[in-house]
């Protein structure tokens, strides 16, 4: 339908009314409270946190693409991802949910931070639509000021998001692409988003080899 008459929900739900960006388990909440209750590691562990039993159920409320999704990363020992949306400029990283439950938005970094806001630059920085200097806000958000790179959960907070998931049950690191303003351009449109990205996705695997 094109952008001019597409509104920012079309897709975003599956044919069960389930949100496949927030479908992931929250092992957020029990890695916090673990650390609040001092089990944490010799009792509870902080990296590969096993999926809780709740989860697992036949009843729950699981896609089958996320299921599927899941069994891809148990199967194969990733270490580095990205996953690419539409609506605004900007690379997002863990974590992507706020510590502390009631705030909408809350710097929530993890122990790696620093590697994070690494690949996040590392993409944003070859973008061209992101370095461009004519560019513009998308919507309300000004994000050239942070270099166009933020924390998750310091621009809104993700329960069961893909990139937590990631980083806490698996180890991979994983971030989130906003590539365009436009959730819906049109097919005339793609050599130029193409041209935009080439190179950020060619420097963020390469990335793949540091240490």
């Amino acid at each position: 339908q094109g952008s001019e008459l597409a509104g920012w929900a079309m897709g975003r739900w599956t044919y069960e009314g389930i949100d496949l960006n927030h479908n992931f388990a929250d092992l957020n909440t029990a890695l916090w409270d673990a650390e609040d209750r001092d089990l944490v590691p010799h009792q509870f562990p902080n990296h590969y946190i096993p999926i809780p039993e709740y989860y697992t159920f036949a009843n729950a409320t699981v896609a089958p693409e996320t299921r599927a999704v899941i069994a891809w990363m148990q199967r194969y020992p990733f270490v580095l991802s990205a996953n690419l949306h539409g609506g605004e400029l900007v690379v997002t990283y863990p974590f992507d949910m706020t510590r502390t439950y009631w705030k909408a938005q809350e710097l929530t970094p993890t122990p790696d931070d620093g590697v994070f806001r690494w690949l996040a630059t590392v993409y944003a920085a070859a973008n061209l639509a992101m370095a461009s200097g004519e560019r513009r806000r998308c919507h309300y958000d000004d994000f050239t000021r942070f270099g166009n790179v933020i924390n998750g959960a310091n621009w809104h907070t993700v329960a069961g998001s893909m990139n937590d998931f990631s980083y806490l049950h698996t180890n991979c690191f994983e971030i989130t692409v906003e590539l365009s303003c436009d959730k819906f351009p049109h097919a005339s449109e793609l050599p130029e988003e193409w041209e935009n990205n080439r190179e950020s996705l060619l420097l963020f695997m390469e990335q793949v080899g540091r240490g």
